[in-house]
């Protein structure tokens, strides 16, 4: 028989952990940290899809006239919106009624659980870090819409947020592989071509996001240079340096997930990431779950949500064979 008690702590113990995992992620994750950074990290509240409006035309009424010249009055279609999935991922967190009576006692549970909480939401981190760089064609095609799909290899076809790339040319990244070995004497020329590819007026890159071979060629171009690094980024617990005016940032590291020999040029003003409101990293049901033919308990972790992307023109990806 389960113990009502413990199964009070199981809940609230998830309850009151997970009302922080917004920020736990946020913390471990380099990408997410510059997104909330920035304030794109936005809720929605329902509907099948998550919309992402942009404009894709300028007016043609625009024009010059002199006196009475007569002007242009026709409808402008040069509004519409990109599409997005609302993807899914969960971990449950099991707990048997013979580790229950092992672990009895207020001080011993809690221990138990943290433990196991904490595995849990190291789990949710490490799944929604992985889709944040995937195609979203992982798990059948339920991972997040990531990066790679956003800034692919080949950026004139495909589709993306339900806009066909190659006929629409707004719709673009900028994808550029080096033409040999890029080295510490060649890669600063090359991100200088990028960044300069992707500016308009005052939107331009403010972010780069770097794996680790990436990061040591562009890390030995500087070595010769003193290196100013940004205190407000040392804060958040990742190195970083300029480049321009943009924060470059290693996302790789120990079981990192930045696409290899690989540097992303994002302008993270057209990019979101969008949870749910009611199903941000949280369980999906504060009461108890009890198994219909075990002696366990459940308790699940959810987050529904996707990477959204409002102006892919401005995003950039430098790639080194």
């Amino acid at each position: 028989m389960t113990f009502p008690s413990i199964s009070d702590i199981v809940a609230s113990t998830i309850e009151s952990r997970t009302r922080k995992n917004q920020d736990n992620v946020k913390k471990n994750n380099a990408f997410l940290t510059y997104m909330n950074k920035s304030g794109n990290i936005r809720t929605f509240s329902g509907g099948s899809e998550i919309l992402e409006e942009l404009s894709f035309a300028e007016n043609g009424n625009a024009g010059w006239y002199s006196g009475y010249d007569l002007l242009p009055v026709a409808a402008q279609d040069v509004l519409s919106a990109a599409r997005f999935d609302i993807k899914q991922c969960a971990v449950p967190i099991v707990i048997s009624g013979l580790d229950q009576l092992k672990n009895s006692g207020k001080e011993a549970m809690y221990d138990l659980l943290e433990a196991r909480i904490k595995v849990g939401e190291s789990t949710m981190m490490n799944l929604i870090g992985q889709g944040l760089y995937s195609d979203g064609t992982g798990a059948g095609g339920k991972q997040l819409v990531g990066l790679d799909a956003a800034v692919p290899i080949i950026p004139t076809t495909g589709t993306y947020g339900g806009i066909d790339r190659a006929t629409w040319s707004f719709w673009r990244s900028k994808s550029t592989t080096a033409g040999s070995a890029l080295t510490t004497a060649t890669v600063q020329a090359a991100m200088n071509t990028m960044w300069g590819s992707l500016v308009r007026g005052a939107d331009r890159t403010d972010l780069i996001l770097m794996d680790t071979n990436f990061w040591g060629i562009f890390m030995g171009s500087l070595q010769p240079q003193q290196r100013f690094t940004d205190p407000s980024s040392a804060n958040l617990g990742f190195p970083s340096i300029k480049f321009m005016d943009a924060d470059v940032v290693l996302d790789g590291g120990i079981g990192g997930f930045a696409t290899t020999k690989t540097a992303y040029f994002l302008n993270t003003k057209f990019l979101n990431f969008r949870p749910h409101k009611d199903r941000n990293m949280v369980p999906l049901s504060p009461n108890r779950r009890y198994a219909i033919n075990q002696d366990a308990e459940v308790q699940i972790l959810g987050f529904a949500g996707n990477l959204t992307c409002s102006g892919a023109q401005y995003q950039g990806r430098l790639i080194t064979p």
